[in-house]
């Protein structure tokens, strides 16, 4: 989605005929203004339903004042941008309607047209950087919503979007453990982004790598001077998640010592920076994710168990890549459409034999390894297919990793076979002299798997 600026519709307020027609002249001078004026203040109120980016506001009118049409403004839509016009030059008056929310305090004199001229265009640029932030969190909510954000068909995945869409109804804690790689933060996005707290602060923390010793900072912020290199005030990450989410990853590398202070910020809602006396309310929604195993951490003595039932609120484990069948498939070509639209480049496409590949393998690294193998081959294939041996996987994926998926003994002979060929460049005297077995067997398997596929 692409910012398109739309015109900018300025109301002007003002009943002296002489600096209406110099205000008029000022604002008209860009073809893009559509502007209206009004010479009472109750009139523009009664047309704030047609929503303008920016008034000017005479602050002496006759039938109320100036600070009143502007907390009437403010109070409907505080994104408008007041530019106070006045007879007045009185620095204790600009000060008040400055604290009530004007964008801009100027004196009628000689210079007041050039003075207008810029406050306008200053008013213009906070309104084109609002219109632009809103459409970057559109387009944030569009990627994340879950049709876009979490890819997959299969029973496992289709499990956890049932646990998804009763996540989004509530403001429940959301647990949220799996492998490394299997997308936990995306999930923790598409939750937030489908709430009703999307249009709020979305604040990742990952607590594995944060020093444990300014973690307690991090989170709960600290006051000028509190430590060395404390040089400002700093608000913590549950003060900037404020209405929104903050998502705690690796929740279990949590030192136990600074869990305490966790739980408790969790259950008063609040928290003092450190240095502080100050107690800062919060109402944020929590999401944690960890690839630990918190239960066994909490018998372990290394996870408070209090804090443990604090946030395990709605558990959703992530399946690994591995028990989700074809929807590796699917997960390539969603990443491989992203890739080619990035890097402008045509549609690429998955050959038979890759996609065979892709299948036959299991995926240590999960959705974060698939996604850095298929965008590799990209690059390395031509004619915008993808051919097998464009593939290439994780050199440190462990061994013995295969064996946590569940096939027959002769879909392991065939995944063996298919691995020692893929590594000796298809020579077949050299596998068949690497497993000890005849040439024949391995025509044979390779006929087989052939014509299964």
């Amino acid at each position: 989605m692409e910012y398109t600026p739309e015109p900018v519709k300025i109301f002007v307020v003002e009943d002296d005929p002489v600096y209406l027609k110099l205000i008029q002249y000022v604002t008209e001078l860009n073809p893009d203004h559509i502007i209206k004026t009004f010479a009472s203040g109750k009139d523009c109120l009664a047309h704030l339903h047609e929503n303008p980016s920016i008034v000017t506001l005479d602050y002496s009118l006759p039938d109320i004042t100036g600070e009143e049409v502007l907390k009437s403004i403010k109070a409907y839509n505080p994104d408008i941008q007041v530019i106070v016009v006045s007879s007045q030059d009185s620095i204790n008056t600009a000060v008040e309607l400055l604290k009530y929310g004007a964008y801009d305090y100027i004196t009628k004199d000689n210079e007041t047209k050039e003075r207008l001229l810029n406050s306008i265009n200053n008013a213009k640029q906070q309104v084109s950087l609002r219109e632009q932030i809103s459409v970057l969190k559109e387009e944030i909510g569009q990627k994340y919503e879950f049709d876009n954000s979490i890819v997959g068909e299969s029973p496992a995945i289709q499990k956890v979007f049932k646990l998804l869409k009763k996540a989004v109804k509530t403001n429940i804690t959301v647990s949220i453990t799996g492998e490394t790689g299997t997308g936990k933060e995306v999930v923790a996005k598409a939750i937030h982004y489908n709430s009703e707290r999307k249009s709020k602060p979305f604040v990742a923390v990952n607590i594995a790598a944060i020093p444990e010793n300014l973690i307690e900072s991090e989170l709960f912020g600290h006051e000028k001077g509190a430590f060395t290199g404390a040089l400002a005030r700093r608000k913590g990450k549950f003060e900037e998640a404020n209405q929104g989410t903050i998502f705690l990853d690796e929740i279990g590398e949590m030192d136990i010592n600074l869990q305490a202070k966790l739980l408790r910020a969790l259950q008063e809602r609040e928290v003092t920076r450190i240095g502080g006396n100050e107690v800062v309310k919060f109402e944020t929604r929590v999401i944690v994710a960890t690839h630990r195993n918190l239960a066994e951490e909490v018998k372990a003595g290394n996870f408070r168990e209090d804090l443990y039932y604090r946030l395990l609120g709605i558990p959703v484990e992530l399946p690994p890549l591995r028990d989700r069948g074809k929807d590796i498939l699917l997960i390539a070509n969603h990443f491989l459409v992203g890739f080619a639209k990035e890097n402008k480049l045509g549609k690429i496409v998955l050959s038979k034999e890759a996609q065979n590949k892709l299948l036959s393998y299991v995926f240590p690294g999960n959705v974060r390894e698939l996604k850095s193998i298929v965008e590799l081959a990209a690059v390395m294939c031509d004619e915008n297919t993808i051919e097998a041996e464009d593939i290439t996987f994780n050199t440190l994926q462990k061994e013995g990793q295969f064996l946590f998926e569940e096939m027959t003994l002769r879909e392991y002979t065939f995944k063996i076979i298919r691995h020692f060929l893929d590594k000796y460049d298809d020579n077949v005297l050299k596998v068949a002299d690497k497993l000890d077995i005849g040439k024949s067997s391995i025509y044979r398997y390779l006929k087989e798997m052939e014509e299964e596929s």
